[in-house]
Parts: C-alpha cells; sequence; structure tokens
C-alpha cells in the first residue's frame, strides 16, 4: 500500500546556469507536496552556480564534479538520493507549484504505476534583450513531455532501466526512455501543464553543434533495440 506521503528526491544538474538556477530551486520549494530533499549536482561550472545553489542553506543539497555533462550530473544526484521517488528538475526550468502533488495523485490511483509525465509549455525568457528574443520561435501550446523534468519515477523503476548513458551529451533522455520502453514499464502523463522549459539560447540542445545528427543516432538505436526484441514488426 502507498503511503500518503511519499519520500521524494528532486535533482537538479546545473551548468553555468547561475542565472536561472535560484528561481528553478524556487519554484521546487514553493511545491504544496514538499520534497524530502532537493540535490543540485554543480558540474564544474565556469560561473557561480555552486554558490548560487549554497544561498539556500541546509534546504539543499550541494554536490560538486568535474565537468562530465548532464547524465554524469544527473546519475551522482541519483547515487545520493534517499526518496523512494525521484523527479527531475533542469536548472533553468519551473516547476507548476503543484507538479510533485498532482503527479502523486496519479500513483495513489494506480499502485502499479511506475513512472509518470506531465504536460509542458515552453516560455521565452524575458530577461533577454528584444534582438535576441526575436530570434527564437517558441510554440506556446501545451505538449505532452516526455523530457527529464517532466517525470516521476519510482526510485526502483529507475534503477531497473539504469542510469543515464554518461557518453551521450545530447538526447541523453531519449536514450534512457527508449530503454525504459523495452521494458514495458507502466505509466501515464498528466494531462495538465506541470512543467515550464525555458528558451533562452543556451538550452544544451541547442547550443550543442549536429544535435539533430545525435538525436536521429540515438532514434535509430532505440529502434534497433526493439526490433531485436521483437517489440516492433
Amino acid at each position: 500500500m502507498l503511503s500518503q506521503k511519499p519520500k521524494i528526491s528532486v535533482i537538479i544538474p546545473v551548468y553555468n546556469h547561475a542565472r536561472y538556477l535560484p528561481e528553478a530551486i524556487s519554484s521546487v520549494l514553493a511545491q504544496s507536496l514538499k520534497p524530502m530533499e532537493i540535490i543540485v549536482v554543480d558540474d564544474g561550472s565556469d560561473d557561480d552556480s555552486h554558490g548560487a545553489a549554497e544561498t539556500f542553506g541546509t534546504l539543499v543539497k550541494v554536490l560538486r564534479q568535474t565537468h562530465q555533462g548532464i547524465s554524469a550530473a544527473r546519475n551522482l544526484g541519483i547515487q545520493h538520493a534517499s526518496g523512494n521517488f525521484l523527479a527531475l528538475c533542469d536548472a533553468d526550468d519551473l516547476y507548476d507549484p503543484q507538479k510533485l502533488a498532482k503527479q502523486w495523485e496519479l500513483f495513489l490511483a494506480d499502485p502499479e504505476l511506475q513512472m509518470a509525465f506531465c504536460h509542458v509549455q515552453q516560455f521565452l525568457t524575458p530577461d533577454l534583450p528584444p534582438a535576441e528574443l526575436a530570434k527564437f520561435h517558441c510554440p506556446s501550446e501545451a505538449m505532452a513531455g516526455t523530457i527529464p523534468g517532466a517525470l516521476m519515477i519510482r526510485t526502483a523503476t529507475f534503477h531497473q532501466v539504469g542510469g543515464f548513458d554518461p557518453a551521450i551529451q545530447v538526447g541523453e533522455f531519449l536514450d534512457w526512455y527508449g530503454r525504459a520502453k523495452v521494458l514495458n514499464l507502466k505509466e501515464t502523463s498528466h494531462s495538465e501543464v506541470l512543467y515550464r522549459r525555458r528558451i533562452h539560447g543556451q538550452n544544451h540542445g541547442i547550443r550543442t553543434k549536429d544535435a539533430k545528427q545525435h538525436y536521429l543516432k540515438i532514434l535509430k538505436a532505440n529502434l534497433d533495440r526493439r526490433r531485436k526484441i521483437g517489440t516492433l514488426s
């Protein structure tokens, strides 16, 4: 039987996002269903991301590693997590105040549920000058989000899938989710927008060269994996 008060660990990896990190942390602290811990992993930032996280004092556990990429940073945070549920948040994004509570309701309604996503809305960060903002097209409609920040998952289920591949610098979640799909895990998605993804020009997928080629390789690997075990014709 599920506890009425889950122990949720929220993992926030950060690399050179001191500008946005405090707002991301604050959005997690503002949850109506409080997480048991927030773990920020500074992936060897050159700016003051580490200091920005430490201003929250004992409310946030801060870890630091040499720059190894977002996969390794998430994995380190998860290794130190104590909760029986995990949630992820990118350092430049925002939780809706009801995110954890409304996703937890999905687990209460279905004790066999293993992971839950939610809808996501993108927004252009208002701190960029107009000339920079004009460069980006940002769809305003909500969309079903199979991205890290939209996920809430049982810790045991995450370890069943395995950690994020540190060798993958772009599309690491697509690779992870492909491995999860092979296991036929029970999943669902909340129909409301509970996660807001900030577009600011320095997003990981935007600033990485040849990002599309990385995604195509991962998609092919996922298809090959599913064909191998017979889940695709």
